[in-house]
């Protein structure tokens, strides 16, 4: 039995253990806030509408589950500042760091669930016009004369930031000197005529707006781009991009003066059931559970994921680096007038 499979049935023998003592009668009502990053909609309301009728069967209790959804970094500033949130579940530990570092969520968070709290993974590709008219294949494509390039501001967004990282990256993990990724990221901010705050709003732009000839989106953002365009769009796999890595938590502080850790800490959990494992496969998300990935290999086609530690220490320093006050960004990035 692999580990995902034994973790489900302890899951299961734990979230049903309330019903040995407790009578129905006595059932709470509970509600819980998911903060979350900008295109994961769609995501949280499958897993949202299978949780929820599986908790209250096997607690008694009825559950409302709210979503908040926008850029990573502004989803962290919202949560510091007063955001009841139970769980956060946004695009990168820098902006979870942050709310942990104001002490709202305890030290130690990342290992207290399995695969150090990445329930699933992801990646940043190229969606691009019927034809792919530019003829775009790779990160060097984008700064070709003529080419405009939409992505969100790599200082309020999650998928903002990831795009600078993997447009860095391709120049560094094959070779290039530091000059060299200077350089690229120069040329490639140039060629983007809008810098919107969030995903979600760089793919209006994109696909309502018909600004720009190619979109750096998450993988299940370019997924259903695409699909909702009906032959419009097209995604390009680039040979290499970085491993996207966002991560859950319960906002301790939170919880525990609300008085909902149990179901905050059953909801994260349950995410590395096979149930939930399959749902977040079925929206694009690579699943942590490997036997899962596999069985929707064709789903995620092959791309040459590099860590983060390939051009920085860890992403709070390439935070640092690149993106932070006074870094790489400020230095090359000259807003339109």
């Amino acid at each position: 039995m692999n580990a995902f499979v034994r973790y489900g049935a302890m899951l299961m023998l734990a979230a049903a253990a309330p019903l040995l003592g407790a009578p129905r009668g006595h059932a709470a009502e509970i509600a819980l806030l998911n903060v979350s990053y900008d295109p994961t909609r769609e995501l949280w309301r499958a897993l949202n509408a299978e949780f929820i009728p599986y908790y209250e069967k096997t607690t008694g209790n009825k559950l409302t589950i709210k979503q908040s959804h926008g850029g990573s970094s502004t989803q962290a500033r919202a949560i510091i500042d007063g955001l009841d949130a139970d769980v956060v579940t946004i695009a990168s530990i820098i902006d979870t760091n942050a709310i942990a570092n104001k002490g709202l969520i305890e030290a130690g968070w990342v290992d207290r669930l399995p695969q150090r709290s990445l329930p699933y993974y992801s990646t940043i590709v190229f969606v691009v016009r019927k034809g792919n008219p530019k003829g775009i294949k790779d990160w060097p494509d984008l700064v070709k004369p003529g080419v405009e390039i939409v992505t969100p501001n790599p200082k309020t967004s999650g998928n903002g930031y990831l795009s600078f990282f993997s447009a860095w990256g391709s120049v560094i993990v094959r070779g290039g000197s530091r000059e060299d990724a200077v350089d690229y990221v120069t040329k490639l901010y140039k060629q983007v005529p809008v810098l919107d705050s969030g995903a979600r709003g760089a793919t209006t732009t994109f696909v309502q707006k018909q600004i720009g000839d190619v979109h750096l989106a998450w993988e299940n953002e370019a997924r259903l781009e695409v699909k909702e365009a009906k032959g419009e769009l097209e995604i390009i796999y680039p040979p290499i991009s970085i491993r996207a890595e966002p991560h859950v938590a319960v906002v301790d502080a939170n919880v525990d003066r609300k008085k909902t850790r149990a179901a905050a800490e059953a909801y994260l959990k349950w995410l590395y059931t096979d149930t939930a494992q399959e749902i977040i496969a079925k929206n694009f998300y690579r699943p942590s559970n490997d036997q899962i990935l596999k069985k929707h290999a064709s789903h995620f086609p092959p791309v040459k994921l590099f860590p983060i530690t390939d051009i920085a220490a860890s992403f709070e320093d390439a935070h640092k680096q690149f993106i932070g006050d006074g870094g790489v960004f400020d230095g090359i990035y000259k807003p339109k007038s």
